[in-house]
């Protein structure tokens, strides 16, 4: 444990080491994840790397259901053949994204490792702890100027730790950029990978084209436009998903619903708040065919880590159990879904149909 400000001057001397050593000529990935702090710590990295002069960059961002280290992810990351490869906001574990490629995680979630040729910046024992694009801007203005970025590490932060987070940035790009636009901008860059399509790819270019959130929410650019047909399919699907009700076994509180759009955690958002005895399990059956993809929240004093981690499942070529102490996820089979169900005592009416 530790504040930001003890643990930073470590962090930033970890960064500028493993920034000496690199070739701006050589080809170099930033993958980040999907929601809008991976987005904004992606799109962070991406302008900062452009500045320092890296002439051949690549940005990647992770796709429906998909992290880090999911077999699609690793295998278009592979094929940007990178030299060197930046991964933001995705977990960091023993197993290497790329292998033989020096490799900079940094994140703000547990870790599970670190692979042979990873370097991990992580504020996880940090307190309070910094969500990763903010802890991105942090780092990256001691090796180039990205102060005009300010308002990007601003809408990661209020995506991730909310209005009232304990950081100066919120406040700060608040005051300079007004917090109407902030608010807007947050919402549309989240709406890509709440769609159906998953699109985060277009929230990146949206930020990297701007230079204000209102230019975001102003539709200034094509990719800025196409948030707003986004953020209007995941309005509609997630007022359906939330007419959903909950079944209860032990201490688990169960909701199904079934959609192709990215609305699980906001349904369990719901339902935390609502039953905060519960660990909160929100199942989507319609969002990738053939899987469940849930979202485990509470506000109980459990470890939803710990809890999913005590569960056997097969997850095949899914996964489940990364994230944060209360906030976790997973997207399994239907076959392991139905295992972890009849695991956690749910009878099979809740099973979900394999299709």
């Amino acid at each position: 444990m530790g504040s930001p400000e003890e643990h930073l001057p470590e962090a930033i001397a970890t960064f500028q080491k493993f920034m000496e050593g690199l070739d701006p000529k050589a080809p170099t990935t930033v993958l980040c994840h999907s929601d809008a702090d991976g987005v904004a710590a992606g799109a962070i990295m991406y302008r900062a790397l452009e500045r320092l002069g890296f002439e051949r960059l690549t940005a990647l961002v992770t796709g429906k259901g998909e992290n880090a280290y999911t077999p699609k992810t690793k295998r278009l990351t592979a094929d940007t053949n990178p030299a060197t490869l930046f991964v933001l906001d995705l977990g960091c574990k023993e197993e290497p994204v790329v292998s033989g490629v020096p490799t900079l995680f940094v994140d703000h979630h547990r870790p599970f490792g670190v692979p042979p040729e990873g370097v991990l910046i992580s504020s996880y024992t940090w307190e309070p702890i910094p969500n990763a694009s903010l802890l991105v801007w942090w780092l990256c203005r001691e090796v180039t100027d990205v102060e005009d970025m300010d308002w990007v590490a601003a809408i990661g932060t209020l995506s991730d730790l909310g209005d009232k987070a304990p950081f100066d940035i919120v406040p700060a790009a608040k005051k300079k950029y007004k917090a109407k636009w902030l608010k807007e901008a947050t919402t549309l860059v989240n709406a890509a990978r709440r769609s159906s399509s998953g699109d985060a790819e277009t929230a990146l270019w949206a930020i990297l084209k701007a230079s204000h959130p209102r230019e975001i929410v102003e539709g200034k650019s094509e990719e800025a436009r196409k948030l707003q047909e986004y953020r209007a399919e995941a309005k509609a699907a997630f007022a359906e998903a939330k007419r959903a009700a909950p079944k209860f076994s032990g201490q688990v509180a169960l909701v199904r619903i079934k959609s192709p759009c990215y609305v699980h955690p906001l349904v369990a958002q719901i339902w935390r708040t609502r039953l905060p005895k519960y660990i909160v399990i929100v199942a989507n059956e319609g969002y990738i065919p053939g899987y469940v993809a849930f979202s485990v929240r509470t506000s109980a004093d459990v470890n939803v880590l710990d809890f999913l981690g005590g569960i056997q499942v097969d997850v095949a070529e899914g996964y489940m159990g990364y994230g944060h102490d209360q906030a976790s996820s997973g997207v399994i089979p239907v076959a392991s879904w139905n295992e972890l169900l009849r695991r956690l005592g749910f009878g099979e009416e809740v099973f979900a149909k394999e299709e």
